[in-house]
């Protein structure tokens, strides 16, 4: 049987049933399969599940069960057979086939003849599937075509009104992310990183905006040399650097990043620092502050100290304690589906409503902590408008003595990044 698929279904598999982020579940899979296709695997894995309401809907159309009722095992290996079918040029259509079949012998026993079923109906029937009429509902319409929840799109609607924006929104997203790293400017230059990288075939283009941001083609097997072991970079978003530029740390001052978890910005800011000053990274999942200080410790970082801390509640010791305050809310993280399309399918249940007054929450406690004269950033990874703006207005509202700076609303449309928003503020006092 094929390792690769096999690592492929492990992989969605977690996804699906544990709720695991993709990028952990696809490094994990490929680790326990030992695997050197590890580019199929990402591929797969994450065309599966950048298109699956897509690929669900087809499957609705040659099965008489509803698609939700049916067991996993069979839903993912239908998505990964229509995936090779409908999207991977590089598998024949008797591969995809066959594959899945083998698959299906070890993962969903007794179901073999269903599963090929579904698959040669799909290839026999293909060009009569038909979308949904789009003028009868364009929520319902661009939410099959571009695999997403209807709710996010009926936000969307109501939000942002350009119907034709939106497309191109969702379009992005279903779009491979360009791989991105910042040299880790404690331990190299980087233009000396750059020429070690094309000194191993990478082809490197750094960014025309942050000098110590390169995006890189062909990067299996990146993590795994010395480069990245060595502690020379570290995996991280333009939409992120952006976000940590923004704050404008300076070197010796104290810092205080606020829902840090897993702490790419936390360690980037350290660098801007250079490793001097103060950071308190602060995170509710005690488990989650492990992993800043690993990669604290792979990059040389040393002025870092976390500290597990509900975010919506003040902390007395750290009261005007702050030359900044970095606040990165918890969001529906919709701006990275992208990265982790298994956003894309998050329910609209109480939490999600209850978001904005929970990320105002958290502004609202983190902002003691700033010095008179003193910077506040507040920094989400989605669009949402009732997420970003609108929290910060409300926070502006109720907190005279605070000022808006600027706000940036980063998008993949325009910026080509990640969706991020940062609004900066600063708080009156200080000195002049």
């Amino acid at each position: 049987m094929d390792n690769a698929r096999k690592a492929a279904y492990s992989a969605l598999r977690d996804v699906e049933s544990n709720k695991a982020y993709s990028n952990f579940a696809i490094q994990n899979a490929i680790k326990k399969y030992d695997l050197e296709q590890a580019a199929f695997v990402r591929e797969l894995v994450y065309r599966t599940l950048q298109m699956q309401l897509y690929f669900d809907f087809i499957i609705g159309k040659f099965i008489k069960t509803p698609v939700h009722k049916l067991p996993v095992s069979d839903r993912i290996l239908l998505r990964m057979g229509l995936c090779q079918l409908i999207f991977l040029d590089s598998v024949p259509d008797y591969a995809a086939v066959s594959e899945t079949v083998e698959l299906a012998k070890h993962y969903s026993r007794g179901r073999e003849k269903f599963i090929n079923g579904v698959l040669r109906h799909y290839i026999r029937d293909k060009e009569k599937i038909e979308l949904p009429p789009r003028e009868e509902d364009e929520a319902v319409f661009l939410s099959i075509k571009y695999s997403i929840a209807p709710w996010i799109i009926r936000m969307w609607m109501k939000e942002y009104e350009r119907v034709v924006w939106i497309e191109h929104m969702l379009s992005a997203f279903n779009q491979k992310p360009r791989f991105c790293i910042r040299a880790n400017t404690l331990k190299t230059e980087p233009e000396d990183l750059r020429g070690r990288l094309e000194n191993l075939g990478y082809k490197v283009e750094p960014d025309e905006d942050l000098p110590d941001l390169f995006f890189i083609e062909g990067e299996g097997g990146l993590l795994g040399t010395d480069l990245f072991k060595d502690g020379l970079f570290a995996v991280q978003g333009k939409a992120s650097r952006i976000a940590v530029e923004s704050l404008g740390a300076q070197p010796g001052e104290t810092i205080i990043h606020v829902c840090a978890a897993p702490g790419g910005k936390t360690i980037a800011l350290a660098a801007a620092m250079k490793n001097t000053g103060a950071i308190i990274a602060t995170d509710i999942n005690r488990k989650k502050l492990g992993l800043i200080m690993g990669e604290a410790e792979r990059l040389g970082v040393r002025n870092v100290t976390a500290l597990c801390r509900d975010g919506g509640m003040v902390n007395d010791a750290m009261v005007n304690s702050a030359d900044r305050v970095l606040v990165d809310a918890p969001c529906s993280g919709i701006g990275i589906a992208s990265r982790r399309p298994e956003v894309k399918y998050k329910e609209y249940d109480e939490a999600m409503a209850a978001l904005p007054k929970t990320q105002l929450d958290i502004l609202s406690a983190s902002a003691q902590y700033v010095k008179p004269g003193g910077i506040l950033v507040y920094s989400t990874c989605t669009i949402a408008k009732r997420e970003n703006m609108e929290v910060a207005e409300a926070f502006l509202h109720s907190n005279e003595e605070y000022e808006l700076v600027d706000t940036i609303q980063l998008t993949p449309t325009v910026e080509k990044t990640d969706g991020f928003f940062v609004c900066k503020m600063k708080r009156a006092g200080g000195l002049a």
